[in-house]
């Protein structure tokens, strides 16, 4: 590559990353569905024919942000992992859990974006699962770790539950046993239930200690996906 070539590359990522940035304020103040693309123009002083040549439309941008924000929620996940790695299983996934948490309480915004209300007129493209993907992946690796090593603990699966097990466990965690799938994505999104309710609004007068509250919630899901605690 050449000089020129090098420079041109430099300035197109540092205005790409500014649009973003533009883009993730709006979401603050204005949340996803009107996320507008002469808005985020007209705040970095560009004219929207020029934004479109790094955004075509608003999904495209949309895309971006989603891909970005599971991306920074999937590091801070496996960072939480990887700092825990002496720990036993259960405390990794309690760590992780917790990771999470903090990530979306620190972008709330962001956290909206992916795990609130759909956007009107979006439809997220496949581009986008692979991202999504890397909080489950942390936790179904936590679950095969102690299936490999000291065990897991769970309960037999009810007769008309077993096929649509055992789907899962092929789709996601073919070295798994069935009774561990059901189980991994009632917790995954119980995780994210929990953290949306405490992020917009439901546990207000409800929960008071959340983080203790969060930590016993993580100990019970680690328990309900087989680990030991």
């Amino acid at each position: 590559m050449s000089t020129a070539q090098g420079a041109r590359a430099r300035a197109r990522q540092e205005i790409t990353a500014a649009i973003k940035e533009a883009a993730r304020r709006q979401l603050a103040q204005e949340g996803a569905a009107k996320l507008s693309l002469r808005a985020v123009a007209r705040e970095l002083g560009m004219v929207s024919s020029a934004l479109y040549r790094y955004f075509p439309s608003r999904d495209d941008l949309l895309t971006a942000l989603i891909i970005d924000a599971y991306d920074s929620l999937g590091e801070a996940a496996e960072r939480a992992r990887d700092a825990a790695c002496e720990a036993p299983p259960a405390a990794r996934w309690i760590a992780v859990c917790e990771a999470v948490r903090g990530w979306a309480l620190g972008h709330p915004h962001e956290y909206a974006l992916i795990y609130g209300s759909p956007v009107p007129g979006y439809a997220a493209p496949d581009t986008t699962v692979p991202a999504a993907a890397r909080i489950g992946l942390v936790l179904i690796g936590i679950v095969r770790d102690a299936h490999q090593g000291p065990g897991l603990t769970y309960l037999p699966l009810p007769a008309e539950l077993r096929p649509e097990a055992e789907r899962m466990a092929a789709d996601f965690a073919a070295d798994l046993p069935p009774e561990t799938a059901a189980p991994l994505v009632a917790a995954w999104a119980q995780l994210i239930g929990l953290i949306g309710f405490e992020l917009f609004g439901q546990f207000n007068r409800v929960v008071e200690d959340r983080e203790a509250f969060f930590r016993h919630a993580a100990g019970r899901l680690a328990e309900s996906v087989g680990l030991a605690p």
